[in-house]
């Protein structure tokens, strides 16, 4: 059975009664690759009622937020697989025109700001009811963060929210400890003991907290006045999220009060990890979708498998180490084949896997030969400037597992279509199994450059490595015989990168080595990334060198023209080659400026792109 949407659902079980229910910015599809549903088996497994409300109309009557009433412990709330801002707007500022997690891609069916939008109604309508929020949205903007959508730098989002309680990083384990403080009723005391939650205090509870495990960073205030105070905010941050073992709690003044951050739990292990992803998935949309036309996102991962949670490359664009971890987390064995089994028995399964894939799909298994050393390391990344002579990146557990999953009766081919670090392996062995067993036609990697000083700022490895790489994937597929291609991803307008480092990339990915490029794009500084605090402030903070930033729509567009030889691209081919390939739908409508919603103070902004531009 789904998780209950409607009133109906809940009373086909017999319950007069819900104990937590979620409500999230995507469509809900019951599937281990989306938090909303993982979240809420995991607390049905734990014993709990749980319904969600996906999508809910927050522009009407708010009927959505109504109809189940109180939950007897918690609101959850989540803005979905993305951050909001990133859903609805490009690069340059633009409204996008669809939506991958919505039936038919249609846009239109969530808020700006999901989470602040969602959990002021549920203030508003439920002010005794604690709201827990979480996911990529809140996740990331925990503390004072840049917002790219506005060009200045935002709260914590507890406290736009106003929020009880968030959860950050992937929920799996700290939501079993939410619900356990809670099961009698709210208790903050309890809460504000666990780990890897945020919430807000004032100066007497921050006054008891013991000074050798405590971190004040800057205030809100200060690094509204100071980038250097938000340079070094964020390398603290950074810095502390990416260690092993972390007992430092982080305390941050903003406005009367504080923004108080527990440390992290340390990595699940392998059995704790099965645990979610065995939970009895339906692996399908709601039925309440049917007939309203294919939702991308799950036609994209409907017949693919992940094997392991986190990613150590620490690339200065990505959120991932910060929000899943740097340290892997793997899937057993077992676990990963049962689940091939389930997508085999699928009716539309035609024999084909889509993806073995994770964050970076060649980390299976990896860790430190000695983790005494990792114990100690600070390091972002276990890749840049070079491997960690420390990181054990024996590929084959992961070529054993390959060799399983061909095996497998009912799979015809099983494909990587998650991009794969070639700065991972040095062996000819693994590269050779990948393209001759494993590449539909389309080998995606990232170089995401070709200028070192770019890179670097990057955190990526020098582009000699990937022409290597290049060389190699030619002479294995001459080999086999195969007329395959590599497909490579880059970005314009990251920091450091100026126009004439863009004219020496199209002279050596055009020219030069002959590429005909699809995977492109301009950079979008998202919140808790190293790119964003060098894009905001124009300055490294680990050097403290200042560095070149394109922030003019103007200059962003003519970096991202040399992807396409020089020709500035129209706004129409630029969503053609970055968006998704399905119609579009209309985007939609934003209300009569100045005219509220159906909650006193919920109002949509003006448009970030004249917001930008009046600031600059």
């Amino acid at each position: 059975m789904f998780l209950p949407t409607t009133i109906k659902e809940v009373r086909e079980r017999g319950w007069d009664e819900l104990d937590v229910i979620i409500f999230s910015g995507d469509a809900y599809i019951d599937h281990p690759a989306f938090g909303p549903a993982v979240i809420g088996r995991i607390l049905e497994a734990e014993g709990y009622r749980v319904a969600i409300v996906p999508q809910p109309n927050w522009r009407d009557d708010l009927r959505d937020f109504r109809k189940f009433g109180q939950p007897r412990l918690f609101f959850a709330v989540t803005a979905g697989a993305m951050d909001s801002m990133v859903n609805h707007y490009t690069a340059n500022l633009r409204l996008r025109s669809n939506d991958a997690y919505t039936p038919g891609g249609k846009a239109g069916f969530r808020p700006d700001r999901a989470v602040d939008t969602y959990t002021r109604i549920l203030k508003r309508l439920y002010p005794h009811t604690p709201v827990v929020v979480g996911g990529i949205e809140a996740s990331l903007r925990r503390l004072t963060h840049y917002d790219y959508w506005t060009n200045s730098l935002r709260r914590s989002v507890l406290v736009s929210s106003g929020a009880d309680l968030l959860i950050y990083g992937m929920g799996d384990k700290v939501i079993r400890e939410v619900v356990r403080a809670m099961r009698n009723g709210f208790n903050m005391k309890l809460l504000r003991g666990l780990r890897q939650v945020g919430f807000r205090a004032d100066r007497e509870y921050v006054e008891r907290l013991k000074a050798e495990t405590t971190l004040h960073l800057h205030s809100f205030e200060e690094c509204c006045a100071s980038n250097e105070a938000f340079g070094k905010n964020f390398v603290e941050e950074e810095t502390l999220s990416n260690m092993m073992s972390c007992d430092t709690t982080l305390v941050e003044a903003v406005d009367d009060g504080y923004v108080v951050i527990t440390p992290p739990h340390v990595t699940l292990t392998t059995e704790e990890l099965d645990h979610s992803f065995d939970l009895p998935y339906e692996r399908a949309p709601h039925p309440r979708y049917n007939g309203k036309g294919d939702i991308p996102a799950w036609e994209m991962i409907k017949h693919s498998i992940n094997i392991h949670r986190g990613c150590f490359g620490g690339c200065s664009f990505c959120t991932i180490s910060a929000h899943q971890g740097k340290f892997i987390n793997s899937r057993s064995e077992r676990s990963i084949l049962e689940e091939v089994k389930r997508v085999v028995a699928m009716p539309d399964f035609k024999g084909y896997i889509s993806d073995i894939g994770a964050p970076s799909a060649n980390m299976y298994r990896m860790r430190g030969k000695n983790e005494e050393l990792c114990q100690r390391c600070r390091r972002p990344s276990c890749l840049h400037p070079k491997l960690c002579p420390n990181m054990n990146n024996d590929h084959r557990p992961l070529l054993e597992l390959y060799r399983k999953i061909r095996e497998t009766k009912g799979v015809k081919r099983a494909f990587i279509g998650s991009g794969i670090r070639y700065d991972l392996f040095d062996d000819s062995e693994y590269f050779a199994t990948v393209v001759k067993y494993h590449t539909s036609g389309r080998l995606k990697v990232a170089p995401e450059h070709t200028e070192n000083h770019v890179l670097r700022l990057m955190r990526k490895p020098p582009f000699a490595m990937f022409e290597r790489l290049n060389e190699r994937f030619a002479e294995v597929c001459r080999r086999e015989g195969l007329k395959y291609q590599l497909i490579p991803y880059f970005i314009s307008s990251h920091p450091g990168c100026e126009e004439r480092d863009m004219q020496a990339l199209a002279d050596k990915v055009l020219g030069r080595l002959h590429f005909t490029l699809e995977q492109v794009q301009d950079l979008t500084p998202t919140p808790m990334t190293l790119s964003s605090v060098m894009f905001y402030t124009g300055v490294n903070p680990y050097t403290g060198e200042e560095v070149y930033v394109a922030r003019s729509q103007e200059d962003k567009r003519r970096q991202k023209a040399y992807f396409f030889g020089g020709k500035l691209p129209t706004e129409q081919n630029m969503q053609r080659r970055s968006a998704s390939s399905r119609p579009a739908a209309k985007p939609y409508a934003a209300p009569p400026k100045g005219k509220k919603s159906a909650v006193q103070g919920v109002e949509r902004s003006a448009s970030p792109k004249r917001r930008f531009a009046k600031k600059r």
